[in-house]
This record gives C-alpha cells, sequence and structure tokens, in this order.
C-alpha cells in the first residue's frame, strides 16, 4: 500500500470515526426537512473532497474537482442518509417497545392539543418514520404495533437501510 492510500484510509476512518458522531449526535429525533438534507450532503461532499483531494486529467493534465459521484465511488462506506434512517428506524423501535408508562413512550404517542400557528405545519419526527415506511412499501401498517415483534421490525429496519437513496 503507497503513502497516498494510506492517507485516504486514515483519514475516511477519521471520518467515520470522529466527524459523523460529532455532526449526527441525537439525530435519532431529528425532523429533517429537504433543506437540512441537502445540507447535510453538501457537508459531507464537501469533508470527502478535502481527504480525496483533487484529479489530475490524463489526457489534459488539468487539475479539477471530484464529482459527487466519483467521491461516492471512493468513499465506498454508506450514505449518511442511510446511517440516519436505520438508527431513526431502530430508535423507533426501542421506544414502542417501551411501552406506556415510560415518558418517551408518551412524548412519541401524544397527540398536541390547542391551536396550531397559521401556515404550513411543520414536518415532525413522525412524518419522516412514516415516509421511511411508505418507501419500503408498508405504509398502511401500525409501526408501534410492528415494532413489538422483533424479527419482523429487524427484517423492516434492513429493508430501509437497503433503499436507494438520492
Amino acid at each position: 500500500m503507497c503513502d497516498s492510500q494510506l492517507h485516504y484510509v486514515i483519514l475516511t476512518k477519521v471520518h467515520r470515526i470522529i466527524i459523523l458522531p460529532l455532526v449526527l449526535y441525537g439525530y435519532e429525533t431529528w425532523s429533517l426537512t429537504l433543506r437540512e438534507e441537502r445540507r447535510l450532503r453538501v457537508f459531507e461532499n464537501r469533508v470527502l473532497r478535502r481527504i480525496f483531494g483533487l484529479k489530475r486529467d490524463e489526457v489534459t493534465g488539468e487539475w479539477s474537482k471530484l464529482h459527487n459521484e466519483e467521491l461516492n465511488d471512493l468513499y465506498c462506506s454508506r450514505n449518511i442518509f442511510r446511517v440516519i434512517r436505520k438508527r431513526r428506524m431502530r430508535w423507533t423501535g426501542h421506544v414502542a417497545c417501551l411501552g406506556e408508562r415510560r415518558g418517551v413512550y408518551r412524548v412519541l404517542a401524544r397527540k398536541p392539543q390547542g391551536k396550531r400557528p397559521l401556515g404550513r405545519p411543520r414536518r415532525r419526527w413522525e412524518d419522516n418514520i412514516e415516509v421511511d415506511f411508505q418507501e419500503v412499501g408498508c405504509g398502511d401498517m401500525d409501526w408501534i404495533e410492528l415494532a413489538q415483534d422483533r424479527d419482523r421490525w429487524r427484517a423492516l429496519v434492513n429493508a430501509v437501510m437497503n433503499l436507494r437513496v438520492p
């Protein structure tokens, strides 16, 4: 292994072990909007461009930035959104199995009271879970009841993990 390959390996490990956990702290409870998803994607691509640097064209000898597809090919790890979706689904199953006496479950299952502000409602955490279910093809199922069966829930989490993320 040459020095540049070792450099890439070390920096990708730093990215996976240090940077991503810092950026994604508490993301199991995030309700991601499209704007936030775009910002995370830009951040991840910016970090990967710093790691892998520029590429040199063999024919002209000019230097240029790596395109997103080339970054994804070089960094053969999971997409940041797949990680978010999988862990959000795992945490959802955990909370759903806690039971009604636990505070986290009560917050999850409660319905807000009172008037809501004008305009479009903000995207809730539960909305993200429902979108994940619809993409797998389980949109009409009750996910709290489904989480009680651990084997089926684990299979569903793996199905969500293997979804194609743009």
